[in-house]
């Protein structure tokens, strides 16, 4: 057989002493970096008491926003769930009924949107998929829940409140 390569390597067997044959230093060495982490500073947070800081570019909760005069900006043209990569947003389109103008701003809208947070991958593809910029992810974290259905949020827990604020950084959806 042919060698791949005409580099060499000499192997050699070097027997040890008798202090690395019963692996004192070994053992040392290990204890010695034990005791310089034992005295650095912790880097667990207690989180109810602590909040970490977040990055700028932090992708969280979502929310369907509102423009001024109260209506939902969400249309239900499907680009949402079309970019999703995950296959976790999930809309139902109906048509605006007479007086529901101030409910809706276009003929069509979401009857049902629901986006599934166990599937999401937080990408803020939909974000940047929306036209009418109706979908924000915030910097809230997604609250625990212990049934999985609890992690299917519908328009009830993602629809922004009426009177609050514009921007989505300062808005703070889902309180239980």
């Amino acid at each position: 057989m042919e060698k791949l390569t005409n580099r060499s390597r000499v192997v050699v067997k070097k027997e040890m002493t008798f202090l690395e044959s019963i692996y004192l230093p070994a053992i040392f060495g290990g204890m010695w970096i034990t005791l310089k982490h034992f005295f650095k500073r912790k880097t667990t947070i207690q989180y109810p008491e602590e909040k970490r800081p977040f990055s700028f570019v932090y992708r969280g909760l979502h929310i369907l926003k509102r423009d001024e005069q109260g209506r939902e900006n969400c249309t239900a043209c499907g680009l949402c769930a079309v970019a999703c990569p995950a296959e976790a947003i999930t809309i139902v389109a109906a048509e605006r009924k007479k007086g529901e103008e101030h409910l809706y701003r276009e003929e069509k809208y979401a009857s049902t949107y629901e986006i599934n947070m166990l599937r999401c991958i937080f990408c803020g593809l939909c974000e940047e998929a929306c036209p009418k910029d109706a979908v924000y992810l915030t910097e809230e974290l997604v609250p625990s829940q212990y049934n999985r259905q609890d992690f299917i949020f519908g328009k009830d827990k993602l629809v922004q409140p009426l009177g609050t604020s514009a921007h989505p950084k300062t808005y703070k959806p889902y309180k239980k």
